[in-house]
């Protein structure tokens, strides 16, 4: 890289701005990508270089941006993170440095755990989201890379409230993702469990045995044993010898909770160094396996005794049985041999007689063709031609178009859309049209100033003078302005009255279309309850009055007979009793 495109990078880096982040994230991929591929004393340059610029500790920092302000989101401050890890590897001579050391390693350890815990939240709260648990994995795989390094920083991972926030999950995936570090870590630094400290040693195994006895994933028991073998096979007798004593019953758990589970060989292998720790505990497991050993063997020789027994006494059944089933066996197949035989036969048969036929059907042709004249035979081949023709023209057309409807389907989608969404709103437009001029008022002519007025009145006039009517006098001219001044004045004034006397007009339209609606859907008597005949009520005490009149009349003429029925006495109002009429006027039942 150029002394140009450090001071870029480097005046980026001074802004500590979120809006520079992907700038500098994109810078830093093609720098890096550029010098891995070169010299490896010029990519150790560059990285010392990014390093006294404060490039690194600009891309530290960053790893706490709000992701929702940042663009590129969990994936780019991922992207960021690997980036850092792999600058803080291999840097050179920075590394004898003390700030170096002591400040900005902890530092970047601790804003990658932060990343981690921040997407670990994420990832839970978002159940199902496999690229939020891949972004995890990416994370904690470059505090890997860093730890392989700088092995003095494992410390400052353990006494990290974000890691002690990622270990107390009890999400699987977490889990399995935290473990898998650990052994990566262990398995490729065989020296790094002894030069661990005590505290640090014990917090790790305290994390990977609650892991084991919590949780039911092979994955995480698979791993957690493999740790402690490790930890066990490299760390010096004096630490070893208290594991027994630390976890008392691991061994039984283990076997207990993980036999089976697909990692036999390796739980063995961790039940015996336990075991061998406790030496009264291995002499009583010792003793105890050789009992068991006894007193399989004498469990399984009664039992196949028993077995030879029974096997002897089925024996002449089993003969003839065994003897039966081949001799239906060896029927059977024959039976589907000679059925294969046949059809076989049958298929040969079927294609001689049609080899035969086509070859017959091809040597009349041939004798027609020798019959036929020239000119037929070559108009007859032209026809033929223009036949195939045409038919791989249809069945290409057809293809075509069927092609071109399944990559247009969606524009035509949008295309009827479109047309409809068009018809409505100029329907729509139209309604609004003809309301608005309907509805609106009479406005006087714009721009018409007092002046202009007079102006015209005097054209009026002298247009008047000069071309008389032959018809109507001047004066009956005036008497006819007049007469169309004051029908004109009088239809503004009218035309509010007659604009609300509509609205009233259309109004009860509606009311009398609802009230007819309410007739007929009404229910009948046997089914009527409270709440509908609510429906029924009249706030009018005089139409609630009538109704009940003409009700109790009907009722009336019910019981009445029938020669009393065929004049119209029965509906007279004064036929009425007195106390028909002392009746509560709140409620209207109208019948069908």
């Amino acid at each position: 890289m150029g002394l140009s495109e450090e001071d870029e990078l480097k005046n980026l880096a001074d802004k500590k701005s979120e809006e520079t982040f992907l700038e500098v994230l994109s810078k830093l991929i093609d720098l890096l990508g550029r010098k891995s591929v070169g010299d490896q004393k010029d990519f150790e340059k560059c990285k010392q270089d990014l390093y006294f610029h404060g490039v690194l500790q600009y891309c530290s920092a960053a790893l706490q941006f709000n992701p929702a302000q940042t663009k590129g989101s969990y994936t780019s401050m991922t992207q960021m993170a690997d980036i850092l890890s792999t600058c803080c590897v291999g840097i050179g001579s920075v590394t004898e440095r003390e700030e170096f050391h002591r400040q900005f390693l902890p530092s970047v350890t601790d804003n990658i755990l932060f990343l981690a815990h921040r997407i670990m939240n994420r990832a839970i709260r978002d159940k199902g989201q496999t690229e939020m648990v891949r972004l995890f994995r990416n994370v904690f795989n470059s505090l890997s890379w860093l730890l392989r390094a700088h092995t003095h920083l494992i410390p400052c991972v353990l006494d990290s409230k974000y890691y002690e926030s990622v270990q107390m999950s009890d999400d699987d995936e977490v889990s399995v993702v935290v473990l898998t570090m650990w052994y990566n870590l262990f398995r490729t630094n065989s020296a790094l469990v002894s030069e661990m400290t005590s505290k640090a040693l014990y917090s790790i195994m305290d994390d990977v045995v609650y892991k084991m006895s919590s949780s039911s994933n092979p994955v995480i028991g698979s791993t957690a044993v493999k740790i402690l073998l490790l930890i066990i096979e490299q760390k010096s007798p004096s630490v070893s010898l208290q594991l027994h004593k630390r976890y008392k019953g691991l061994d039984d758990m283990v076997q207990k909770d993980w036999r089976g589970k697909g990692f036999d060989p390796a739980l063995r292998q961790l039940v015996h160094q336990l075991q061998s720790e406790d030496p009264e505990k291995h002499t009583q497991a010792q003793h105890s396996s050789e009992e068991r050993v006894r007193a399989a063997c004498v469990i399984q020789a009664s039992w196949r005794a028993h077995q030879t027994r029974c096997r002897l006494k089925k024996l002449p059944r089993a003969v003839s049985v065994l003897q039966r089933s081949f001799r239906e066996r060896r029927r059977h197949r024959q039976a589907e041999t000679e059925k294969r035989l046949a059809e076989e036969e049958l298929r040969h048969q079927v294609r001689l007689r049609r080899q035969r036929a086509i070859r017959q059907f091809r040597q009349r042709q041939l004798h027609l063709m020798e019959i036929l004249p020239a000119e037929h035979l070559a108009r007859f081949l032209g026809e033929l031609e223009n036949k195939a023709a045409l038919l791989i023209q249809r069945v290409w057309r057809g293809h075509r178009e069927r092609r071109r409807f399944e990559q247009n389907r969606y524009h035509l989608r949008q295309h009827k859309a479109a047309v409809t969404l068009q018809r409505a709103i100029l329907a729509f437009l139209k309604r609004r049209r003809s309301q608005r001029n309907f509805a609106a008022p009479w406005k006087s002519p714009r721009g018409q100033t007092e002046s202009r007025r007079a102006e015209l009145k005097r054209q009026i006039e002298d247009h008047i003078s000069l071309h008389p009517s032959s018809v109507v006098s001047a004066e009956g001219t005036l008497a006819l302005h007049e007469k169309a001044q004051s029908a004109l004045q009088q239809h503004l004034m009218m035309r509010a009255s007659d604009r609300a006397q509509e609205q009233h007009r259309q109004a009860l339209v509606a009311q009398i279309n609802t009230d007819m609606e309410l007739l007929l859907n009404a229910p009948s008597l046997k089914d009527i309850c409270e709440e509908a005949s609510c429906l029924f009520l009249s706030r009018s005490a005089p139409v609630a009055m009538r109704a009940r009149q003409a009700h109790n009349a009907l009722l009336q003429s019910m019981h009445l007979p029938w020669w009393r029925r065929l004049g119209d006495e029965f509906s007279s109002l004064e036929s009425l009793s007195q106390k028909d009429y002392d009746v509560e006027f709140e409620t209207l039942y109208l019948g069908r």
